[in-house]
């Protein structure tokens, strides 16, 4: 809390005090329902006309973490994503021409203004991006298969400050998880870019594959913000095309650990058999785009 500037620390501690905010076990749920709805009307609503008051909050001992939603511009980062990917045709049988040219107009004049282009949640289809399993260790882990009992929690990796204060994610539903503090998620993916530059190379291109490009520009997110803030990686919407024997073997973060340990050590068979499991896991979730 102590990273927002005034007045914004005090509307984000009222906001953590309301009642009426959407609660951590609703919130995604929330947020994909106004998404849904604004997408679906005629014409659809590419960008909320105003900023989302809404926020994720995290209380840990007597912090207050808050991670607004941001729900503008990341839809405006997101539509400017969606037409650099698809062909004019193609975007325009979803979003109108001239409805497209205003989000882009507006998003300009964002930017000329002078706002943040920085996200507090950066957003992925369809799979988690590799570089984003760097920041997190194995014991950071949390899954919850629908409802309370039948999830579990390792916390033997955790650093200390977050072991003992329940799941990542405190919500008796179905969710994978992992979270840990900003020194460690820095300290790990500096650790890991100048190996995978070696091995790997600069490239940026492939966005389903590990880079030294796009975990460079993933650090560079990580340092915009407060020393003692947490970082999350969250499944999401994920975990609904994944049965519950996937997600209890889905050990994609172990997988990227030792992975970028056998690239460190020379030991290439023992990183082309972890580098080809996580290829092979998501593989086939990303494939499911092209499905109908």
């Amino acid at each position: 809390m102590t990273a927002f500037p005034e007045p914004a620390r005090t509307l984000w501690t009222v906001y953590a005090e309301s009642r009426r905010r959407p609660r951590r076990i609703h919130a995604l749920g929330v947020e994909h329902r106004e998404a849904a709805l604004r997408l679906t009307g005629t014409p659809p609503e590419v960008v909320p006309e105003r900023e989302s008051r809404d926020a994720y909050i995290r209380r840990l001992d007597d912090t207050i973490y808050v991670c607004p939603w941001g729900t503008r511009l990341r839809s405006w980062l997101a539509f400017e994503r969606f037409r650099n990917e698809h062909a004019a045709g193609v975007a325009a049988a979803f979003v109108p021409p001239p409805l497209a040219e205003r989000v882009r107009s507006d998003f300009e004049r964002w930017k000329n203004a002078g706002r943040s282009l920085r996200p507090h949640i950066l957003t992925s289809t369809w799979h988690v991006p590799l570089d984003w399993f760097v920041p997190f260790a194995r014991g950071e882990r949390c899954l919850m298969l629908g409802t309370p009992g039948t999830g579990y929690r390792k916390s033997d990796d955790a650093p200390e400050e977050l072991a003992g204060h329940g799941p990542a994610t405190a919500a008796p539903e179905r969710t994978l998880s992992y979270v840990t503090s900003m020194e460690e998620a820095r300290r790990r993916v500096a650790a890991a870019l100048p190996v995978v530059r070696e091995n790997l190379g600069d490239g940026t291109e492939e966005v389903y594959l590990l880079s030294a490009g796009r975990l460079e520009t993933l650090g560079r997110w990580l340092g915009d913000f407060h020393s003692r803030a947490l970082v999350e990686l969250d499944y999401g919407g994920l975990v609904h095309l994944l049965d519950d024997q996937a997600l209890r073997a889905d050990e994609s973060v172990a997988e990227m650990t030792v992975a970028l340990t056998g690239m460190e050590r020379g030991e290439v068979e023992l990183t082309v058999a972890m580098y080809k499991r996580l290829l092979a896991r998501w593989r086939p979730v990303r494939a499911l785009e092209a499905a109908n």
